[in-house]
């Protein structure tokens, strides 16, 4: 029996742009989003390390917060970043299942 191909998950800054798209949140909230909408859990050092690179390269910043949880929300460049990588991958989508549907 063949074996199926193991599917890599997307990537992790991805998910927590597209986590945030919908709003600030905070690293568990992030975690919970991202497992409802992509089905993909993202262990801690997957979570704050993709956070720390998102924030270094000004895609995210912190929240101020009351609460001792960190809220992240999306900078400008974050949200066009997003849109891009978001663009690309439904182009690559769109024509892969478009050539699929003709083989």
């Amino acid at each position: 029996m063949p074996r199926r191909p193991e599917i890599q998950p997307p990537d992790p800054g991805l998910l927590i742009l597209a986590s945030l798209s919908a709003g600030p949140k905070h690293g568990y909230a992030i975690t919970q989003d991202v497992r409802a909408f992509a089905g993909v859990g993202l262990g801690p050092g997957t979570l704050y390390g993709a956070i720390a690179r998102l924030e270094d390269r000004g895609l995210i910043e912190p929240v101020e917060s009351g609460d001792r949880r960190r809220p992240y929300r999306l900078t400008a460049a974050g949200r066009t970043t997003l849109e891009g990588q978001l663009t690309v991958l439904e182009r690559l989508t769109s024509t892969a299942l478009g050539r699929l549907a003709v083989v």
